[in-house]
Order: structure tokens, then sequence, then C-alpha cells
């Protein structure tokens, strides 16, 4: 099987802490496999993203600033880290999701993992196929 980059939407990461029984928590929780069943990439205002939005809502999860920081080191360590050479934003309507948008483009990625592919409508014209967490799950089982 070919492995496939992605980039993850903050929801998807949101969806994962807040509860263990969702697509988002069986996806991330892949990473730990020995082998790797998908490469999420990163670039360093993605993971500053990814922290605010996660310490954000930690009264509706179960986990402490300290899981939060060791999470995203651990995700850091699996993952593929993209150098931003170019701002071409704003693409999309909100900032943040062209933050995303703009790491998927950069990296060349297979998909963008988001619940929310309403918000990235535009994206199929800078060559970026979106899915939901659940669907690549599907994907990875086949």
């Amino acid at each position: 099987m070919k492995l496939r980059k992605v980039v993850l939407d903050t929801n998807v990461l949101i969806a994962a802490i807040r509860s263990r029984e969702g697509a988002s928590f069986a996806l991330l929780s892949r990473l730990a496999e020995k082998e790797l069943p998908f490469q999420p990439v990163l670039s360093v205002p993605l993971v500053l993203e990814y922290e605010d939005a996660m310490l954000r809502s930690l009264e509706a999860s179960p986990l402490t600033k300290q899981d939060v920081g060791d999470f995203l080191d651990f995700l850091c360590s699996v993952s593929w880290h993209q150098e931003i050479y170019y701002l071409w934003r704003p693409l999309l309507k909100d900032p943040g999701d062209d933050l995303v948008l703009e790491v998927a483009v950069a990296a060349g990625v297979d998909y963008l993992v988001t619940f929310n592919t309403n918000d990235f409508a535009g994206a199929e014209s800078v060559g970026v196929k979106l899915i939901t967490p659940q669907a690549l799950l599907r994907k990875l089982e086949n």
C-alpha cells in the first residue's frame, strides 16, 4: 500500500481529544502503529494553530496542557515537516482554513482530512482533494 500524505484540519484533532469513540480518534491512534498507515504533513504555523485550538478545547476533553504538548511532540515526530515559501492567501473565507490549505498545496498531499468540506470549497482548484476522517479510515482498510 502506498503511504498517503495528508494534512489534518484542526477540527479532526479537536474531535479526537473530545471523544475516543469517533473516526478522528481512530485515525490518530493509527499513527502509533509500527508502520505508518499515512504520513501527516505539518508546518510550524499549523502546529501552532493545532496547539492554540487544542488548549482552548481542554475543558471539553479529559486531557491536560501537558497531554496536549506530549501529543503534539509525538505528532511532530511522525510527520513530514513542510516549509512554506510562499503565501497566496486568501483563497478561502477563514484564514485558519487557508493556513491548512497552504500546507496541503505546498506538500502536494493526497488528501486534506476535514469534517468541514464546505469550508474548503475551492480547494480543488489548487489540486487538493478533500476527505473526511471516516472516508480515510475506509481507504486505509482497502
